[in-house]
């Protein structure tokens, strides 16, 4: 294989991490994770795997103690008894040791517990056609504290860069034991498996995508009518309609296509540039199980690569598991489009994990060379498909699949997307909308554009039907203005969603995890199964229930965390440790920060297609603690791993002094334009006087704007080096509820008697402790919702 396709590893293990018999290999590659191997002919593998690539890890402590019947092997975390025979469940077992209970932390190999392992799940191949939940694979986090990766069957990477099956007889296990430190359990799996990759910035803005059989002027005038409207798109997705699709019988089905349809696409290097001039890459579909026809463009040149004489127009089948078909693959079918301009592929494999060689899963083949083959001259690599099993966060983006148009579905996506996490897979994109069924539901279709924009990708999506279009316009007017705003901010949030990235890749902390990682001994945590961190600074409890008919208000069950809260689009401020009910209309669903937290923003408020690193910064912030930020930015070019192409501006804020300092920015500052404007948003703050500004120690005018419970200073046209400096005065506070007036709009919106509302709004609002308003809105028996939607006012910060 060329020398592209040799993914880097260290795959063999320090020898002092070793422990072996004759028949066995234990491997201690963690003070939490042992790699199990039984062979009965003692051949032990050495090559990567799909899963493992980097078992050359730093030795950990450990001790071993032998007896004439067992063999134990003590680490901090955990303790492992074998009687050195075949593995069984009697003669093999790992203990956690501390944070779990006993009864409970104990992996015996081929023990299935009655009870469950307390595996919270990975995630799963696919979600086509599926309504609802779905089994989830398992991942490496566990309230039991262990949990296993068998990598036994998994294909084997060659030094040349090529693929081999396993052996059929030999058992090679993970185990995972890290008790309750999720975090720590989920670096040892990047440390193990590699990290994940940096994305392009480019990919964490709007995607448009739509099965619809497009002409290059159809497309282009689309993308002119989505900029009229100051709807931003960063990707645009050709699904299979690009390609010959109506072809002859005796050709098979057009379902697989290399060949542009010049009917709709006269001049495909010319649509392709026009996309590019507009802002946006650009990925076609590929569905490569067919092979290559006779009637393609590239055939000749395909069957005289794989030895068929092109006169005879037998098909080129699709054999993944050949290197000289995977090459011709790559260098006659895909360069040249490339050429034309097509930047990446959504590999739209769905003929399942079976191909000529037992072992080797056509969709892990074509996730992996794809992949490596993209970054083949330097770019930054990025594919599109399906997940294929624990290893695949290495090839993101993730296609979740044909998603069926249902709230059943959407209520899944948040708890799918965040378990993911769980097996380190950080990029799911998902048919934002849903892709196929259902009926036309407004709400629907708003609720899922608001989840998408905090998802990892934001890709619009939809099924050939004229009625089932993404666009806001095709909407009610309420629907298209809660759909444009969302996508607008999509972009706006480029600054942080960028720096999540860089967190990802470097750090090891997906940008979405579930809320058991950072609080793992919390029950209220694993109750909220829907609701995410969404990167470091926000916390998102997505709405994925149809509306309350006579509150017009969507609802969701959130638990907060112990600590001040606010909403960023409500600035509702909350008091955590506890769960409730929150309501929200259709303008947007609760995503809440901490106080302390620090949000950069591109500042302007409809952002066009450029992803490029802005000029104007808005920086929302939250009094009430100390808070910190780095801001990373790049100049996009290589795989993102060199941090002398960085460029990091601190932020911070001292809750003592009332100070907000941004900056000095640190490294590569050529990736970044020569001067910048900030302007910080303190949310839900009543400025106690002119905050005072200084850049670079000198004092400078500010504009400083109280806009309802918000304070905002612009700090215009500064060098992009310059600390800056800005004072609220000592201990500024979180400003108090405006109750009265949230009490007073909940009651007029209510589609609910002019009575009912009258003595709900009164007893609410009465000047009486809070105790006796209580006990009176309760002694109106107002139905559980409505009463709801008060007691979160009410009790949102007493």
């Amino acid at each position: 294989m060329d020398q592209r396709y040799r993914l880097h590893s260290r795959p063999v293990a320090d020898p002092r991490a070793i422990v072996q018999g004759p028949d066995f290999r234990i491997t201690v590659l963690a003070d939490g994770l042992v790699r199990l191997e039984r062979s009965a002919e003692g051949a032990f593998e050495d090559r990567a795997s799909a899963f493992a690539i980097n078992r050359e890890l730093p030795v950990p402590a450990f001790e071993v103690v032998e007896t004439d019947s067992h063999l134990e092997i003590l680490t901090d975390r955990l303790q492992l008894v074998y009687d050195r025979g075949p593995f069984s469940t009697s003669g093999l077992s790992v203990q956690v040791r501390g944070g779990v209970s006993s009864w409970h932390s104990v992996w015996r190999y081929g023990d299935q517990p009655a009870d469950g392992d307390g595996n919270l799940g990975g995630t799963a191949r696919t979600l086509d056609m599926i309504d609802g939940r779905l089994p989830l694979e398992p991942g490496v986090l566990s309230r039991n504290g262990y949990a296993v990766i068998d990598d036994s069957r998994t294909p084997l990477l060659e030094a040349d860069g090529w693929v081999s099956p396993r052996p059929s007889d030999a058992e090679d296990l993970y185990v995972f034991g890290y008790g309750r430190d999720y975090p720590q359990a989920l670096r040892a799996l990047y440390a193990l498996s590699g990290p994940q990759p940096l994305l392009p910035r480019w990919a964490l803005g709007n995607w448009w995508s739509r099965y619809h059989r497009y002409s290059a002027t159809e497309y282009l005038a689309l993308l002119d009518r989505f900029a009229d409207e100051g709807i931003p798109f960063s990707v645009a997705v050709l699904d299979m309609d690009w390609h010959l699709v109506d072809i002859d019988p005796k050709y098979g089905s057009g379902w697989t296509g290399y060949t542009w349809n010049r009917e709709l696409f006269e001049d495909p290097p010319a649509f392709l540039r026009e996309l590019h001039e507009r802002g946006l890459m650009v990925t076609l579909n590929d569905h490569p199980a067919d092979g290559v026809r006779a009637y393609e463009d590239a055939y000749p040149a395909m069957a005289k690569a794989m030895g068929i004489d092109p006169a005879s127009e037998r098909p080129v089948a699709f054999d993944v598991t050949d290197p000289k078909f995977l090459q011709a693959y790559f260098d006659i079918l895909h360069r040249p489009l490339e050429e034309q301009g097509v930047d990446f592929w959504w590999l739209d494999w769905q003929q399942g994990p079976h191909s000529r060689i037992a072992g080797i899963d056509p969709l892990w083949m074509l996730n992996h060379f794809h992949f490596l083959d993209s970054a083949r001259t330097g770019r930054r690599p990025l594919t599109f498909s399906r997940y294929a099993g624990p290893g695949s966060h290495r090839y993101p983006v993730g296609f979740s699949g044909d998603t069926i148009t249902t709230w059943a579905s959407l209520d899944f996506q948040p708890e799918f997307t965040a378990t993911a996490a769980n097996i380190g897979y950080g990029w799911w994109s998902h048919d934002i909308g849903g892709h196929m069924g259902g009926i036309k539901d407004d709400e629907l279709a708003t609720r899922w554009v608001q989840l998408g924009v905090f998802s990892p990708i934001n890709r619009l999506h939809s099924v050939l039907s004229p009625f089932t279009s993404k666009e806001p316009w095709q909407f009610g007017a309420q629907a298209q203005q809660a759909m444009t705003s969302a996508l607008r901010l999509r972009h706006r949030l480029l600054p942080y969603l960028h720096a999540m990235n860089h967190r990802a890749a470097h750090q090891g902390v997906p940008l979405v995890t579930p809320m058991y990682y950072e609080h793992p001994w919390a029950e209220e945590a694993y109750r909220a199964r829907n609701q995410y961190a969404f990167g470091s600074q926000l916390m998102v409890a997505p709405i994925t229930t149809p509306a309350d008919r006579q509150l017009l208000l969507g609802a969701v069950t959130a638990w907060l965390p112990p600590g001040a809260w606010v909403d960023i689009f409500t600035e509702l401020v909350y008091d955590g440790g506890r769960e409730l009910r929150l309501h929200r209309g259709p303008d947007g669903i609760p995503v809440l920060a901490r106080a302390g937290a620090i949000i950069p923003l591109d500042a302007v408020e409809s952002p066009g297609n450029s992803t490029a690193n802005p000029k104007e910064l808005e920086v929302l912030a939250v009094v009430g603690a100390d808070g910190s930020f780095e801001l990373v930015e790049d100049d996009g070019i290589g795989p993102g791993d060199n941090p002398r192409r960085w460029a990091t501006t601190p932020l911070a804020f001292d809750q003592d002094t009332g100070v907000f300092q941004i900056g000095p920015v640190q490294g590569n500052t050529i990736c970044l334009p020569d001067r910048r404007s900030w302007t910080l948003t303190f949310l839900a703050h009543q400025a106690a006087g002119e905050p005072a500004v200084t850049v670079d120690g000198a004092a400078v005018p500010a504009d400083t704007r109280q806009a309802g419970r918000r304070v905002s200073v612009r700090i215009a046209d500064v060098p992009v080096s310059a600390t800056i400096r800005v004072n609220l005065g000592e201990r500024p506070q979180l400003a108090a509820n405006d109750v009265e007036d949230r009490l007073f709009a909940l009651a007029h919106r209510a589609q609910l008697s002019y009575e009912v509302k009258t003595r709900a709004y009164q007893a609410a609002t009465a000047p009486a402790p809070l105790t006796i308003r209580l006990s009176q809105l309760q002694a109106l028996d107002l139905g559980r919702s409505l009463e709801a939607a008060i007691f979160e006012l009410l009790l949102a910060r007493p």
